[in-house]
């Protein structure tokens, strides 16, 4: 399939999988005339790139992955690299998440000082 056909399939664009292809997470063939051309594995493995990046994971994060990105991930069982790169990338998640939580409250804090405490939270 081409990479038109494969961004749709996949929910995703032909720069994203380009993307993809410099970092060395999906291959493809070249057509006569100069077209990729990837195989229909390639769906699963993009869905799995995508599930791994929405996770909060990194490109970089996601080559550990490799051995297992054409199969169901989320049932492969786990490596001890594996492990350590999501264990990482969560703390970093979590260090973020409390820098923007504390930011937040900053922020509510001078607006309720600055309107005399008529601000209410906005979820």
């Amino acid at each position: 399939m081409r990479i038109g056909e494969l961004a749709k399939a996949t929910g995703t664009t032909a720069r994203a999988l380009r993307h993809y292809e410099q970092a060395g997470l999906i291959s493809s063939e070249r057509a006569a005339n100069g077209y990729r051309v990837y195989d229909e594995r390639a769906v699963v493995r993009v869905g799995n790139i995508r599930c791994l990046l929405a996770a909060g994971l990194t490109l970089d994060d996601v080559r550990v992955f490799l051995p297992c990105l054409d199969g169901d991930v989320a049932a492969a069982p786990p490596s001890d690299r594996g492990l350590q790169v999501a264990l990482r990338r969560l703390a970093v998640l979590d260090r973020r998440i409390a820098a923007q939580t504390e930011a937040r409250d900053r922020l509510a804090a001078a607006l309720r000082q600055a309107v005399g405490g008529r601000v209410s939270p906005v979820a």
